[in-house]
């Protein structure tokens, strides 16, 4: 079940986030080969002066991502999804490019649990919900 948490340095209309919400969790699936139904979005604003990255100016928009996911992905898949995710909150944020910035953490299947069960490791092509 990855997590994947995305937290701005600016307010985002309703409308804004109900897109971008679908963009993330058909390009997480897409690009991560799973299915859709286990992926969990959070999207946290800040004040402008909550959130700096270094070589950002200091009242510049600015997209930090915290992306919780199973372990298996390649490295050229975490970086075909970091790059991706950049672009969308780009296009739905206004958030440059060197204003964004992405860390993975990896965890076993085992670590990520729903009422249902917890997940296997992940398999290319799978749907973690679909017994």
């Amino acid at each position: 079940m990855p997590h994947l948490q995305f937290e701005l340095n600016k307010k985002v209309a309703e409308e804004f986030k109900e897109e971008f919400v679908k963009e993330i969790r058909n390009c997480f699936s897409t690009v991560m080969d799973t299915g859709t139904d286990h992926i969990a979005i959070t999207i946290r604003e800040y004040d402008k002066y909550s959130l700096t990255i270094g070589r950002a100016n200091p009242t510049d928009d600015i997209c930090l991502m915290n992306l919780d996911i199973r372990e298996g992905r390649t490295i050229e898949k975490r970086r075909e999804l970091a790059l991706k995710f950049m672009n969308i909150v780009k296009e739905n944020f206004g958030i440059v490019g060197g204003n964004q910035y992405v860390t993975f953490t990896e965890h076993k299947g085992e670590d990520f649990h729903l009422v249902e069960k917890y997940l296997a490791d992940w398999q290319s092509g799978e749907d973690p919900l679909v017994d």
